[in-house]
């Protein structure tokens, strides 16, 4: 895993995320931080025993935030079970505003090894939910299914294989709210096997209207992504745009050169890119007065008189 993006979360919904230790003293308010719920390898209970304790000892009504970290104790297991905990207690937490599903980093387990599942029933059961990450790759069983939801104004996909029929599904589905869009699609090798023909329907501008921040990112064609971004009316609406952690080389440096202007932008992110720098140079003179995060090329691992070895910043 990399260091951009991929970590545990400070802060989540504006709130300090507050690890529950079942052997800790007495808890924070309910309402004051963002609850991150996690088993220990030095603690008995197992996440079914931890999600009750929890539910036991802190006003569950009055939670803003919930953040799911490592679920399992000695040998790792998948994700549904923890999702059916979440769906069917949802009743108990009507302020609930956000939910991280895996905030785990690499020393607790590779993304691809994180077993994730349908979350569709998650959106479902939360319909007050405004903020929803996951992290997790797609060949073991990451799945959404197109709903509407009116309150969601944040949904985050942290992998590094993220599923064409996942990104299909957010583009089919009616998000009236949403104003930040990350898709993180990964490597091929782990599950990514999503298309520019994926996103188009949220490249049109016309399915969620209040879009400000789309993040398009980890792509091993990030490339023809930018090519498209070129054209893309959603671009006109956005203040921060961000094609960051893939393979974004001068062919598609050139393609935004070439497109539409972007100098309305807030902020341009392309980290972890492979363009030279005089091509990062003109994108960056190009968009005054955004600004234009770069920082230094990665290395291109390829012989010269062969194909690139270029790669994602998150895959396995």
């Amino acid at each position: 895993m990399t260091s951009i993006g991929v970590e545990h979360v400070g802060g989540f919904h504006g709130l300090p995320v507050h690890t529950a230790r079942p052997s800790a003293g007495d808890p924070p308010a309910a309402d004051a931080v963002a609850w991150r719920l996690q088993c220990d390898y030095d603690e008995d209970l197992d996440f079914a025993g931890l999600w009750q304790q929890f539910l036991d000892t802190v006003d569950a009504a009055r939670v803003r935030a919930l953040v799911i970290g490592p679920w399992w104790r000695d040998s790792y297991t998948p994700f549904a079970p923890v999702m059916e905990l979440i769906v069917s207690h949802a009743d108990r937490f009507p302020a609930l505003r956000a939910l991280f599903l895996a905030d785990v980093v690499g020393e607790e387990c590779e993304v691809s090894w994180l077993r994730m599942c349908d979350i569709t029933p998650v959106l479902e059961a939360l319909p007050l939910l405004e903020e929803f990450t996951v992290r997790g790759c797609g060949r073991e069983g990451l799945a959404l299914r197109p709903l509407r939801h009116t309150a969601l104004k944040s949904l985050r996909f942290e992998s590094g294989g993220l599923p064409g029929d996942v990104v299909r599904a957010v583009a089919a589905s009616e998000l009236p709210a949403l104003e930040r869009l990350d898709l993180w699609f990964g490597s091929s090798w782990y599950g990514g096997d999503a298309t520019v023909d994926d996103i188009r329907p949220v490249l049109s501008g016309g399915g969620f209207p209040r879009l400000r921040h789309l993040g398009l990112q980890n792509s091993e064609i990030q490339d023809e992504i930018a090519l498209a971004v070129g054209s893309a009316p959603v671009v006109a609406q956005l203040e921060t745009l961000a094609l960051s952690m893939g393979t974004l080389s001068d062919q598609g440096g050139e393609a935004l050169l070439n497109g539409q202007p972007l100098n309305h932008l807030a902020r341009l992110d392309l980290r972890h890119h492979f363009l030279t720098e005089a091509v990062l140079d003109r994108i960056r003179i190009a968009c005054a007065p955004a600004v234009v995060e770069g920082g230094e090329a990665e290395e291109d691992y390829g012989d010269p008189d062969d194909e690139p070895e270029r790669y994602v910043a998150v895959s396995e």
